[in-house]
């Protein structure tokens, strides 16, 4: 089969096409023949030499697929309700950018209907991710606050729209005013450019000084500080990833009188039980949304996976050299179909 992998960590042209042997599905998997892969930012981070695989995890780069299972464990379908044949999106620890893909069983949610596979494949790694912090994690409840970090991003326009959809305001930040108006398109309620305005001060207005209860923070670093500045009592701060730094400092005393929680968590390394809850609940609490349209696949680009001239860079290349640009909203996808 055709794989694009990982030739050397570096640059996104280092993301090569080549072939390996088709994977074999175990006790438990499935194997999906892809016809999309999401494109996420530790897939970039991964490139970089960044994001070790967990252990047992193909080398090869991509969390999510959508495709058509043609073999798997009996069982495993049996008791998930699904069948070889059906199409399927689905959270893999690795291996998603290839022509197959092995993923647990439990892992696989049906298709949302209405969804063609491109669509799908942008659902899995930011509604997993998003449904686990803030809902799981985070305990955001209806009228309550949000603050969404990086509103415009794969994971940004996620929150947003299932915070909306489950009855909370929600704040989000971007960097310019076209996405700050993207994201008051998707229904935030203030949308606020980081790079002209101080987040802490537009927050502690629109809240009226009572500040947020949920952060959403992919930033860390100094941001932690700020963040902890302007949240209402009893808050929850939720950490994803650490694009600021990893270290911080903060008023521990505002902690204490607040009683305020600092969380965090990795999706990638958890064991299958874990990520098969979150998917039994993105499939009674999210699906519906989405089938219903109160939620829509926001999709920015797609791109061919195999280039049609074979000196032309591989379309995870040009994908990834536009993430790494930060002019997208939204999510990339890989295209498998043409291959």
């Amino acid at each position: 089969m055709k794989v694009i992998e990982i030739s050397a960590y570096g640059p996104p042209d280092v993301l090569r096409v080549g072939e390996r042997p088709m994977p074999v599905p175990q006790v438990g998997e499935v194997l999906i023949h892809v016809a999309a892969s999401g494109v996420n930012r530790p897939d970039v981070l991964q490139r970089t030499g960044n994001y070790p695989v967990p252990a047992g995890a193909s080398d090869i780069p991509g969390l999510e697929v959508a495709g058509t299972i043609t073999q798997g464990d009996v069982a495993g379908l049996a008791q998930s309700g699904l069948r070889v044949g059906d199409r399927v999106c689905a959270l893999v620890a690795g291996g998603g950018y290839a022509q197959y893909c092995v993923a647990p069983v439990g892992q696989c949610l049906p298709v949302p209907r209405g969804l063609t596979d491109i669509e799908a494949a942008s659902l899995p790694e930011t509604f997993f991710t998003v449904w686990s912090n803030v809902f799981d994690r985070a305990r955001l409840q209806p009228g309550e606050t949000l603050l969404v970090h990086g509103g415009s991003s794969g994971i940004g326009v996620t929150a947003i729209q299932l915070a909306k959809a489950m009855g909370s305001r929600v704040v989000a930040t971007a960097g310019s005013d076209d996405k700050c108006a993207a994201c008051v398109a998707l229904g935030a309620d203030l949308a606020i450019n980081y790079r002209t305005r101080d987040f802490v001060q537009e927050v502690k207005a629109y809240t009226g000084g009572q500040g947020l209860n949920v952060v959403l923070d992919m930033v860390a670093g100094d941001y932690v500080a700020r963040e902890l500045d302007c949240m209402a009592e009893d808050g929850r701060l939720v950490i994803i990833a650490v694009q600021g730094g990893v270290k911080s400092e903060f008023n521990a005393g505002m902690v204490l009188r607040r009683r305020l929680t600092v969380t965090g968590s990795t999706l990638r390394p958890r064991p299958v039980a874990f990520k098969q809850a979150i998917a039994q609940s993105c499939l009674r609490h999210v699906w519906p949304l989405i089938e219903s349209g109160k939620i829509k696949p926001v999709i920015h680009q797609v791109f061919a996976a195999v280039p049609a001239a074979a000196a032309a860079p591989s379309g995870a290349a040009s994908a990834h050299t536009l993430m790494e640009s930060n002019q997208h909203i939204g999510k990339l996808v890989l295209d498998w179909s043409g291959t």
